[in-house]
Parts: structure tokens; C-alpha cells; sequence
């Protein structure tokens, strides 16, 4: 019987969404963590579930040759992968995928598609960080201990030097009332906004003024309870030319500018974001375009800037929202907002489109989304994910309600964790 502490000699069999690895013992799935596929490891049990344990390795008995050391602290927040050599984390992705879909959503796929790699360091242009007194960084997995961002390489080297010198202003202010810093970053890293949730009943938000003089910020606001915002300075967002989030040459677009505030969704990755939306703009056929999960119309602009003549984009988050009609307004009727959540607006039963885009949060469509999407019976659907569990999902009632799948492609926007940004093509071929 496996019990918490137990030490085990396992063979590593294959990866698992999530970043573990599969490993069994007497017949019994064993997930642990720090391990790679051919690799024997001794392990300790963390803890036990039903039908699954949980471990992680304390010894390497025979290291695959794809083991490397890891810089700075690999529990800190996106490190899961950091152990594994890069050529083999794609590999492993790429595996993950095709279990998923094999797994979840009973699809075989012709071949493993391909991850598109990313720079390891220096991707990440949006991120979520936590205050401890003077201390700005992330939690280490599983924990609500801090450890320092600049050290796992995801931000650029200024943005590290950045959020030292936030938490030394933050330092000056009794009884730590900042709970967490949303960070957002142009592609260039030339402009940086924070936003600050505050404790409720804590300093005034003038207290938080002297951030906007932090040399690297451009712009603060802050979050009143319940749902209002504040300015403290500067510019309340950062921006991008259209051109450079599609791939494409600089004036191709009208000069169109991007805004997007910290606290509005966004991918992550600055490196893969040209490449990511110049996918889905490949797949969009012709007719009108209707993109649910819209965000700050990351998609949508794009399109229409690209010369679409009919899109819609449907947005019900209070903050992406707002970004995403302040982007709109230069593309005037090319470019509708609709300010609702997804079921709602599929509940009115839209006009009939060309193409619909969907990009859903990490928990996929509801089933109410799912059932208006199919009601929709669009020819194309491009469907974006960055969780492949509920992709897969999804997928299978797709291809239930007569779709076939087109294409399938991976983007790595999170290197050195076992998240995959997907990118699935489908074609209606019965109605």
C-alpha cells in the first residue's frame, strides 16, 4: 500500500498534461515531477488519491541524456520543464497533444503535429505577481511562498530590475495592502504598465503614486473595491502597430495601434504572437467573421485590418471589453463589438457567418457555447486553446455535429512548462 513519504524506483514511461510524468508501480500510475520519459528515479510519494500517486524525484539513477541543470529555483512558477534540454520539451508537447486527443477526445491523428519553438528567456510580456513586503514575484508551485521572477528568465532583465524597485516603493507602505501586481508589456519592452489590486480598507491609491516615477514604468492604476479603477499616472496601457502582432511589414495596416491594459487577457508570448495570429488569419476563409472570447481583439483587429469587410467580435469581460471597443473605433463598420458574454449572444441566434474564431479561457466552451456554436453550423471554425485537455474535449462534439478536422498546430508560448497553445482548423462536412 502507497502511503505519503514512501520511497519508489520507477521507471518513467511518458509525459501527462500538467507537467508530471507517468511512472507506475505494482500495476498502480504513479505522477512525478522532475522526471523524463527513459529515465529510472527514485521517487517520494506526496500523496496518495484513488487511483493515482503523486511523486517527486529525489534521486536521477540513470539521467536522460536530455537532463540539464536548471538555473535558479525550479519550483518557481513556470519552471516545471526547466530540467528538460528544449529540443525534447517540444517532443514532449507534441506528445502531450496527441495523447489528449487520442485520450479525451477518441481522435487519432494523421501525424504529431509540429510545436513552433519559442526563445526561452525573455518571452513573456504579460504576467501576474504577488507581494510579500518588499518582495514582488511569483508563487512556487503548489505553494503561496514567493521566489523571485527575474531568476527563471521568463521577463525581460529590465523588467526584473523593474519589479526590485517596485517592491522597494511598495516597502515604504505599512501593512503590505497590494495583493498582486498584474504586469503588461509592449512587444518591444519599451512600454510596462502595472495595475494593483489593494487590500480593501487599506491606504488611499495616492499612497501608490511614487511608482509611476519607478524608471521602466510608463503607466499605474489600481483596483478599488468592489470593481473600480484608478489612475496613479502615465499611460493606462501599452501598445503595439497591428502590423507587428500580424506578421506583417510595418505600414501594411494603416499604422493601426493595439492598446491593452494589464488586467485585460492577452498572449503571453512576444516572441510566437506574429506567428500565432498569422495561422489563424490563414485559416479564415471567406464571408463574414464572428470571434467569440474576443479579448482586446487581438484576432479580430487584425482581420478587419487586414481587410475583412464584416467582423464581429464578442467580448463579455468588463476590462478586455473596453480595450476591445477603444480598438475597434479605427476600423469603424468594419469591425462590430458586441459587450456580452458567449452564451448569451449565441442565444440570439446571429446571422449566419463564414468563419467563427473561438479562443475560450483554459476551461474550454461551456456546454451552452457549445450547443450555440454548433447551432451556428459556420463552414470553418478556428479554434485556439492553450489547454489541450479541454481542447480535446471540445473536439470530439465538433467532430460529433459534423465537422472534420482541417489542420492542427502547436505554438510553445510557454516555454519550460507543459502548457501548449493550439491552434485546430475544422471544416463543416454535414449539416
Amino acid at each position: 500500500m502507497l502511503t505519503t513519504g514512501t520511497d519508489l524506483l520507477l521507471d518513467v514511461e511518458r509525459p501527462a498534461a500538467g507537467g508530471r510524468m507517468i511512472a507506475r508501480h505494482e500495476g498502480r500510475v504513479v505522477l512525478v515531477a522532475g522526471a523524463i520519459p527513459g529515465e529510472r528515479v527514485r521517487a517520494r510519494v506526496e500523496r496518495v488519491e484513488r487511483s493515482v500517486a503523486y511523486a517527486s524525484v529525489v534521486e536521477i539513477i540513470e539521467p536522460s541524456p536530455d537532463r540539464r541543470p536548471v538555473e535558479g529555483d525550479p519550483s518557481c512558477g513556470g519552471c516545471v520543464f526547466a530540467h528538460v534540454a528544449y529540443p525534447r520539451q517540444l517532443d514532449l508537447k507534441r506528445d502531450i497533444v496527441v495523447d489528449a486527443f487520442r485520450r479525451i477526445g477518441k481522435i487519432t491523428l494523421d501525424g504529431a503535429p509540429p510545436v513552433a519553438p519559442s526563445p526561452e528567456r525573455g518571452y513573456r510580456m504579460r504576467a501576474r505577481l504577488h507581494v510579500r513586503g518588499r518582495a514582488v514575484g511569483f508563487f512556487r508551485e503548489g505553494t503561496h511562498e514567493l521566489c523571485d521572477p527575474a531568476a527563471t528568465g521568463q521577463l525581460l532583465p529590465a523588467t526584473g530590475r523593474v519589479l526590485e524597485a517596485v517592491g522597494h516603493e511598495l516597502a515604504a507602505v505599512a501593512s503590505e495592502p497590494v495583493l498582486s501586481i498584474d504586469l503588461a508589456e509592449n512587444l518591444a519592452g519599451g512600454e510596462r504598465a502595472l495595475h494593483l489590486e489593494l487590500k480593501p480598507g487599506g491606504p488611499t491609491p495616492a499612497t501608490y503614486s511614487a511608482l509611476v516615477r519607478v524608471e521602466g514604468v510608463t503607466g499605474v492604476t489600481c483596483q478599488l473595491p468592489p470593481a473600480d479603477t484608478a489612475s496613479l499616472g502615465g499611460r493606462p496601457w501599452v501598445s503595439d502597430p497591428v502590423e507587428a502582432i500580424a506578421g506583417r511589414p510595418a505600414g501594411s495596416l494603416g499604422g493601426l495601434v493595439l492598446k491593452r491594459r494589464p488586467n485585460a487577457f492577452f498572449q503571453a508570448n512576444r516572441h510566437l504572437l506574429p506567428a500565432l495570429v498569422s495561422r489563424v488569419a490563414a485559416l479564415v476563409g471567406d464571408g463574414p467573421i464572428l470571434d467569440l472570447y474576443a479579448g482586446v481583439g487581438v484576432f479580430a483587429v487584425a482581420l478587419a485590418a487586414a481587410g475583412h469587410e464584416a467582423v464581429t467580435a464578442v467580448e463579455g469581460d468588463r476590462v478586455s471589453g473596453a480595450d476591445l471597443e477603444e480598438n475597434a473605433r479605427a476600423l469603424g463598420g468594419r469591425l462590430r463589438v458586441e459587450r456580452s458574454a458567449v452564451e448569451a449572444f449565441l442565444s440570439r441566434r446571429p446571422d449566419a457567418v463564414g468563419t467563427l474564431v473561438v479562443d475560450p479561457p483554459r476551461t474550454g466552451m461551456s456546454r451552452a457555447a457549445m450547443e450555440g456554436v454548433i447551432a451556428l453550423a459556420a463552414p470553418r471554425i478556428v479554434y485556439v486553446s492553450c489547454d489541450v485537455a479541454t481542447l480535446a474535449r471540445d473536439l470530439r462534439r465538433l467532430l460529433d455535429a459534423g465537422y472534420a478536422l482541417a489542420s492542427v498546430d502547436a505554438f510553445d508560448l510557454f516555454p519550460n512548462t507543459a502548457h501548449v497553445e493550439s491552434v485546430v482548423g475544422l471544416t463543416r462536412t454535414r449539416r
